[in-house]
């Protein structure tokens, strides 16, 4: 099953190019807005299915492109992001160790909106096309044997990142945390409609050019050690969105008036645009052109405020 949100956060069943409202059938969950709606649905959805079924299919059906699409999960209680989880097409010797860190769930956007990016003296804005896990029952200290089973579903996730900041450390705050740096959908699709999450193709374009192309196959650290370790940390509740890490290589420049499109395998497509009101650019290259260039520095910035100074 494909569950959206879409106009004034009505919930819907996708069928093909069309969506079903259902929120009649979810109208008794107790909740103050769509994002504990949904996560009440997730908690329940055994009790639930059947009526979403039942309205789905004796619904109307509302074309796609009428309908403004929103955040599948429109404010997660935990945004968990996995870094460095990728063998990057073999070019790792090993696994790097288990990491991860926090996204704000105010940072969330859905299809169609804009990712915004912000005055501040960034070497590059990045966005690392994912595809997150999202939480389907409570997970504490949960065995990797058991992980699988508190996996709802999965949706496509970008990790915005302006790259860079001062002071140098550890700035994954405010590299990472930003409004709008946390896009996702355009649907949540159920556990059962994809085989095998770790043999997903995963694309990345902007503005029609493929940057990202790699599948999830790579993966280092895979799902069932993923849920494992971050449940030990810290409880997941349904609803959590858990991204699964990226590879880096294609990772290039976001700048004003992309379109940037994501598209994992079973999951939709995802677009979004880019706004910067400063009008910075740099060039188009990615990681991996910057590497067989014989550089290990990132895309410099070519104009605008902040641009090195030329000399």
């Amino acid at each position: 099953m494909k569950l959206v949100h879409f106009d004034d956060f009505k919930l819907g069943v996708v069928r093909g190019d069309a969506v079903v409202d259902v929120s009649a059938a979810v109208a008794d969950i107790p909740h103050v807005g769509a994002h504990d709606r949904i996560a009440g649905l997730i908690a329940r959805f055994a009790d639930y299915r059947g009526k979403l079924e039942a309205a789905a299919a004796a619904g109307p059906a509302i074309p796609l492109a009428g309908v403004r699409l929103r955040p599948p999960l429109p404010k997660p209680g935990n945004i968990d992001c996995m870094a460095v989880n990728y063998m990057e097409d073999g070019t790792r010797k090993e696994p790097a160790p288990l990491n991860a860190f926090q996204k704000a769930p105010g940072a969330v956007i859905g299809d169609g909106d804009t990712m915004v990016l912000p005055d501040v003296p960034a070497t590059i804005f990045e966005g690392e096309a994912e595809m997150a896990i999202v939480i389907g029952k409570r997970a504490t200290r949960v065995a990797a044997a058991d992980a699988m089973s508190h996996v709802f579903g999965y949706l496509n996730f970008i990790d915005g990142s302006a790259r860079g900041l001062p002071p140098a450390g550890n700035v994954f705050f405010q590299m990472k945390s930003r409004d709008t740096f946390a896009p996702m959908g355009p649907w949540l699709v159920t556990a059962d409609e994809i085989a095998d999450p770790h043999r997903l193709r995963v694309r990345l374009w902007v503005n029609g050019t493929v940057k990202q192309d790699f599948n999830t196959d790579d993966m280092a650290h895979k799902i069932p050690r993923i849920i494992e370790w971050v449940s030990a940390i810290h409880t997941l509740e349904p609803g959590d969105v858990v991204a699964t890490g990226t590879n880096h290589r294609g990772l290039s420049s976001f700048q004003d008036g992309d379109l940037v499109e994501l598209e994992t395998e079973g999951l939709g497509r995802l677009r979004i645009r880019v706004r910067d009101d400063l009008k910075r650019t740099w060039s188009r290259e990615t990681r991996l052109d910057r590497q067989n260039q014989g550089f290990d520095t990132p895309t410099p910035q070519l104009t605008g405020k902040y641009a090195p100074a030329k000399g």
